[in-house]
């Protein structure tokens, strides 16, 4: 091949080559270049393995071996190993791996998976000695921060390793990844990082360079670039898992590098995703694949910005809590039938309209559809489609909705309130009318399918140029929205020709994703035929029946260590998603009085450096992933609570609402998932599990 082939390697390999004296390390580099220049086997210093359909490739570099695999176009490095010549047999090769034959490409690797019935059996297990002690001198050598090294040295086995307290995460594992060996069947689900020079490694290891850029499936790469010069904006759409995010932000370097051609040498871009904490990691991966030329990239949450027009309009909005909302809108709503117009008979048909809803219903067609989508006068809302609303208005209703919104707005205004869709609403009048912020050359938005209409005017109006707006969606993670159409939102966003479709699932296996799928299958609002492929593979996801909290927290506590410790993390990577705060809150407790420590976090104090099994809201998890996950907090709780009297269109609209929630948690599992439901409970969402896609214990049991 002309020019050589590119080079990327697995976290193991990384971990493991600074773990190497100078000697070793130079020389494992000068195989490295070799194989840069010609991986193929010669049956001499380069051995093609029989494993992995013979993908798999070694390497001898003194008393190491480098495992490999390659393509037509990258070398993926994915361990380094030492042995001696006669510790090379067959029967090593098979330790290795993990014992599996497994399959690379175009298909996904076969895990066997753990034994759940073992995890969950209430034997202690006993704790595992290091293989070496902790010296400074390997500290040192993976650049371990010697504030740690106190506490790293005096650690004897895994399991003090794996949760010691005070130590990121990130250096446990990496500790963890040297001391044990990853079998090659973990190894090859690992992400790849891109070496652009062979010598990145020197530069790294002597702090020169803080971190290796993350190598795109070609699938990935196509969207980075695709429609950087078209016409109009662009819109990729895709599955959990699929990369939408992590699309968005290469997309930022090639409209940086489209516009430095152009002579704007200092462009503004504007990144918007959705939570407070992916701003954060979007920040960091922004200074890592641009450099200095980070400073050019503004990131900011969609609301955020809403708060700047306000406060720089002079017009600070006080919110109203859920309990003074949904006040006004009784009071809204006595006072609207006051005001009916018509006869007799086409008022008492109004106030029957009314009360056919419930307040919630109500609160969600006034908030999400009129003030959400701007409808601002009657006639607008009369003819409005209301996407993804399951109750037919007719005529009469609607009228009658119209002057509840009326009065209500009229009640907002006198307590000095507001909600969160009026201030949208207000921010992108005041931004349409005098511009309140100064506009970007281009705009990148992330997770565009729970944003209000209003908001994504906003956005769509601070980009200079419609061909420089990109935007990702996947509808069926939508949590509060119902639904809309792109071109109802603004005229610039039609997609024509312009919308991908990622569909590899790079963060949960096979098991997990089809299980998740075939749980929202009835309540999807993306219904488009997508033929989904998995990199990776592992166990079924399980459900579990407990009768009381409990068991569940004893559940839980096997669960949660017993899947860390077979996929060889710590408890910091396991998280539990509940329905409420007070759920989560008292899953936390009983946790940590059981020896598992758990720490819950709302939306706004989510800390994922802090330590312990993370416990969140289903809502908060968004955006989020973990390797080992559990959905549980909905024994002695009623999930969804469902008020009494509504009609069945009210009914259904909110299950598929609450199914996309418990989609979008199940999702944020990477390897392993459980739920735990009820015994006792008539949940249509926690139940219906068959055999097919979860392990539901006894053998032909349904849930």
């Amino acid at each position: 091949m002309a020019g050589g082939w590119l080079t990327t390697m697995k976290p193991s390999f990384q971990t493991e080559w600074l773990a190497l004296p100078p000697k070793d390390s130079h020389q494992v580099l000068e195989k490295i270049s070799l194989l840069a220049q010609d991986p193929h086997s010669d049956a001499k210093v380069k051995k093609q393995l029989k494993y992995l359909n013979g993908n798999l490739h070694r390497i001898r570099s003194g008393d190491y071996r480098i495992f490999y695999t390659f393509d037509e176009k990258y070398v993926s490095l994915l361990a380094l190993r030492r042995r001696s010549d006669e510790t090379y047999d067959e029967d090593y090769d098979v330790e290795f791996l993990g014992g599996l034959e497994v399959e690379l490409g175009g298909g996904s690797s076969k895990a066997v998976g753990p034994d759940w019935e073992k995890i969950f059996a209430t034997q202690p297990q006993a704790k595992t000695r290091l293989p070496e002690p902790i010296t400074q001198e390997l500290l040192v050598s993976l650049r371990v921060p010697k504030e740690c090294f106190t506490r790293l040295t005096r650690l004897e086995n895994r399991e003090d390793l794996l949760n010691c307290p005070g130590i990121p995460d990130e250096i446990l594992l990496k500790l963890d990844e040297y001391l044990f060996e990853r079998p090659l069947v973990l190894v090859t689900q690992q992400p790849d990082y891109l070496l652009s020079d062979i010598n990145d490694l020197l530069r790294f290891k002597e702090g020169e360079l803080l971190a290796f850029l993350l190598k795109l499936s070609p699938e990935q790469e196509k969207f980075v670039s695709w429609g950087v010069n078209a016409t109009g904006p662009t819109l990729v759409k895709g599955g959990p898992g699929t990369g939408k995010s992590t699309v968005a932000l290469y997309r930022v370097r090639s409209i940086l590098a489209m516009l430095r051609k152009r002579g704007v040498e200092n462009p503004r871009i504007l990144f918007t995703t959705y939570t407070n904490a992916l701003v954060k990691s979007s920040r960091q991966l922004l200074e890592q694949l641009l450099g200095k030329d980070a400073r050019f990239v503004e990131v900011q949450t969609a609301d955020s910005l809403v708060w700047s027009i306000l406060t720089k309009s002079g017009e600070a909005p006080h919110y109203a809590n859920n309990e003074q909302l949904r006040g006004l809108l009784r009071q809204a709503v006595e006072l609207a039938k006051s005001r009916f117009e018509g006869n007799a008979l086409q008022k008492a048909a109004q106030v029957v309209a009314i009360e056919r809803v419930s307040i919630q219903y109500l609160l969600d067609e006034i908030l999400m559809v009129i003030v959400g989508r701007q409808l601002g006068t009657l006639e607008a809302y009369l003819t409005a489609t209301r996407a993804g609303r399951k109750m037919a208005l007719y005529a009469s209703h609607r009228k009658a909705i119209w002057k509840v919104q009326e009065c209500l707005n009229e009640l907002l205004n006198q307590s000095g309130l507001t909600t969160f869709s009026h201030a949208r609403d207000l921010a992108q009048a005041l931004q349409e009318s005098a511009s309140i912020l100064d506009r970007f050359q281009a705009v990148v938005i992330d997770e565009a399918q729970d944003l209000d209409p209003s908001v994504l005017r906003i956005l769509v109006e601070l980009c200079e140029s419609p061909n420089r707006l990109f935007i990702t969606a996947d509808a069926n993670q939508s949590i509060y929205n119902s639904g809309f159409n792109w071109s109802d939102v603004h005229q610039d966003l039609r997609f024509q020709g312009r919308t991908g479709i990622l569909r590899a699932n790079y963060r949960s296996t096979r098991e997990v994703g089809e299980a998740a799928q075939a749980y929202l299958a009835a309540d999807m609002l993306d219904a488009e035929a997508v033929d989904r492929e998995y990199i990776n593979s592992g166990p079924m996801p399980v459900v579990r029946a407990v009768q009381n909290t409990n068991n569940e927290a004893l559940l839980l506590a096997r669960f949660l260590p017993g899947a860390a410790r077979e996929y060889r993390l710590g408890v910091s990577a396991c998280a539990v998603f509940c329905p409420t705060e007070n759920a989560g809150r008292a899953i936390a407790e009983r946790l940590t009085k059981l020896g598992v420590a758990a720490n819950f976090m709302s939306g706004k104090e989510l800390d994922l450096s802090r330590q312990g099994v993370k416990v969140l809201t289903l809502k908060s998890s968004k955006g989020l992933e973990f390797p080992i996950v559990a959905l549980a907090g909905f024994v002695d709780s009623r999930y969804p609570n469902l008020p009494a009297g509504l009609s069945a269109e009210e009914t259904e609209e909110i299950l598929g609402r609450e199914r996309r929630t418990m989609f979008v948690g199940m999702t944020r599992a990477m390897r392993a998932l459980m739920l735990i439901v009820p015994s006792s409970q008539n949940s249509p969402l926690l139940k219906g599990f068959n055999s097919t896609y979860w392990n539901v214990g006894k053998e032909g049991e349904s849930l």
